[in-house]
């Protein structure tokens, strides 16, 4: 018989009290007398924000399916159930079996936003796990840190035992059949680690020490053992048609982030923005077959129940059996009264057509990503939009019955100027301009439209043309902030406009751990010590704590954000190979400066070097 972890009287005091009691549909249990590993697998953020998150849902699946291990889910608790667990030392479980996590031997991290790094040291404190790699004992569970952040470890290296690079269907088994053989040898933890070191995709921080120059830029690194690797493939599925996918998802028993059935129907993209981490890093372009989908998409509706499916990609209209699969699921889901969204598309007729074909009567809002207000700063950043298209999609959109369109902008591009800044505001102002010229007044049902301009900052990232560039001051910020919505509230539609920006401060901490060293990690503990939880929360992030952790660790927030980076710069990142090559990225910060557009995948090859895979688009034609 299953014991809940925590008595009633205290499931009695925390909001939303069945983010902790697990034995949700499709959740899976296991006779612990017939397994070898227990593996807790961890979203460090609240559990309806993990419980939307497609790459848990694989590996929960994958792993499960595998008889000599048994997979469970540990999230974050709430602030509420922290300080409870803090005040009657009560260690945090796994859903499933609602045992300590410390009782596992893995515990896997999956960390996709630098804000929950904080939140990485609440799971292991609350798991009585020493926060520190280096101090734990032999029975301790083995701590990997999995996702994009891992494209950069460092900053986060000294709380992990080791981090998967890349795709996770390909090594895992691998990895635990090395730990299996191990344990049967008697070997120490130490031994595994060496061992695991060898393995593709695998990087174990502790083997490598991070050295630098007087100047603070880091100058090479020194390993442990000799036998290890210097540089860490990521790892990349070939065939993801044939990949393992989650047909029998874990149905929360209250509403999360995305209460759906999400099929992932592509990954990588064809287009090139010069500021995006996952365009390059998930290259080259690997698409799953239109018939698997569609055998997935009347399969996993069956096992959950959901009224809504997602198709998933970073951009779904580059899908070349787009139209072919949306036809099936209009006439497999229509009659169900199951509703299809379709998110990343671009701002083309095609894309419009598409969505008139799967929204409902309501006609919510469609989202379009301009990026930049100017044509000039959109050739920049390789967006590949013109002004033209832009209006013509907002026309179609608004001719369609769409009456509120959101807008996405990003401030502190680099060679930004004022003019490109007040272009969003025209922008705004020209797109609802439209939708009077198009929608006569006699057909305006709500009298008028809503256009919500949202603006976020600019944070380089690892792996991304901009990995050189400068980042802006939080007082930077704010002053183009302020005059975005000066230029906004200048126009001729400004109240049809509405105006959002991102906190200034948080994205400087972010800009900071992005692309931090192995010091960094000081800091993050300083602030955890210091209170500093749930960051990615406004209600929660406090900056001051912040400031003073890294004045105390005696680190200059300026040299991790506002520095612009010496083309031969060796970054923390370098020992990682993701498949796109130092010198096309290069290639591509030179054009931005120089404001020359490169063609997407499909249009032309630019030599990234993700064709050395031997897969995806690199090698249809």
């Amino acid at each position: 018989m299953r014991k809940l972890a925590l008595h009633d009287d205290i499931l009695m005091q925390v909001e939303k009290p069945a983010r902790y009691i697990g034995n949700e549909v499709n959740s899976v249990e296991k006779d612990r007398t017939k397994i070898s590993v227990r593996f807790a697998m961890c979203f460090p953020d609240v559990y309806e924000i993990g419980m939307s998150h497609l790459g848990i849902q694989i590996l929960y699946s994958m792993l499960n399916g595998w008889e000599d291990v048994w997979c469970e889910r540990v999230y974050s608790p709430w602030a509420d159930l922290d300080q409870i667990m803090r005040r009657d030392s009560i260690p945090l479980f796994c859903l499933e079996s609602q045992e300590p996590v410390k009782n596992m031997d893995f515990l896997g991290i999956t960390i996709q936003y630098e804000m929950c790094y904080t939140n990485i040291l609440q799971i292991l404190e609350l798991s009585q796990i020493p926060l520190l790699a280096a101090e734990r004992g032999e029975d301790m569970p083995i701590v990997i840190g999995g996702g994009p952040c891992v494209y950069n470890p460092e900053p986060i290296a000294d709380f992990f035992d080791l981090f998967y690079i890349g795709e996770g269907e390909t090594q895992y088994r691998p990895l635990i059949d090395w730990y299996l053989e191990n344990r049967r040898l008697g070997g120490t933890r130490e031994d595994f680690l060496h061992g695991a070191a060898k393995i593709p995709g695998i990087y174990v921080p502790q083997f490598y020490e991070e050295m630098y120059n007087e100047d603070g830029t880091v100058s090479g690194r020194r390993k442990k053992y000799e036998d290890i690797p210097d540089v860490i493939m990521k790892e990349i599925v070939t065939d993801v048609t044939q990949a393992h996918y989650p047909l029998k998802p874990v149905v929360p028993f209250i509403k999360v982030t995305q209460d759906r059935v999400v099929l992932e129907i592509q990954r990588g993209c064809i287009r090139g923005c010069r500021f995006c981490q996952a365009g390059q890093i998930y290259r080259p372009v690997r698409e799953r077959s239109v018939d698997k989908l569609k055998e997935y998409a009347v399969e996993m509706l069956r096992n959950t129940g959901h009224e809504e499916i997602s198709l998933s990609s970073l951009s779904s209209s580059d899908y070349s059996k787009l139209d072919e699969l949306l036809d099936f699921l209009i006439a497999e889901c229509g009659q169900k009264h199951i509703n299809i969204s379709l998110p990343s598309l671009r701002i083309d007729a095609f894309s419009l057509d598409v969505m008139s074909k799967v929204q409902d009567v309501k006609k919510s809002s469609l989202t379009f990503a301009p990026e930049a207000g100017s044509q000039r700063l959109r050739d920049v950043i390789n967006k590949g939009l013109t002004e033209e298209v832009i209006l013509n999609g907002a026309t179609l959109a608004f001719k369609g019955g769409w009456t509120r369109v959101k807008l996405y902008f990003m401030l502190g591009l680099p060679t930004e100027t004022e003019e490109d800044i007040l272009g969003i505001g025209d922008l705004s102002n020209k797109i609802a301009a439209a939708f009077f010229e198009a929608v006569p007044k006699e057909k305006r049902v709500n009298g008028k439209v809503q256009i919500v301009t949202s603006t976020s900052f600019f944070i380089p990232k690892p792996f991304t043309a901009f990995q050189w560039a400068p980042m802006c001051t939080k007082e930077a910020f704010l002053e183009k902030a302020h005059l975005t919505k000066k230029g906004i509230m200048g126009q001729l539609n400004q109240k049809s406009i509405k105006y959002n920006w991102h906190e200034a401060d948080v994205s400087v901490l972010e800009g900071v751990f992005a692309r931090g060293d192995r010091r960094v990690s000081k800091a993050i503990l300083r602030a955890y010590e210091k209170g500093c939880m749930f960051d990615s929360w406004s209600e929660y992030f406090h900056n001051d704590l912040w400031l003073e952790s890294f004045e105390a660790c005696g680190l200059d927030i300026g040299f991790y954000t506002t520095r612009e980076r010496a083309n031969d710069e060796i970054f923390p990142w370098d020992f990682i190979d993701c498949g796109v090559t130092r010198e096309f990225l290069l290639r591509e910060w030179k054009k931005a400066q120089s404001q020359t557009v490169s063609p997407n995948c499909k249009a032309q090859c630019q030599g990234c070097g993700a064709n050395r895979f031997g897969v995806g688009i690199c090698h249809e034609k």
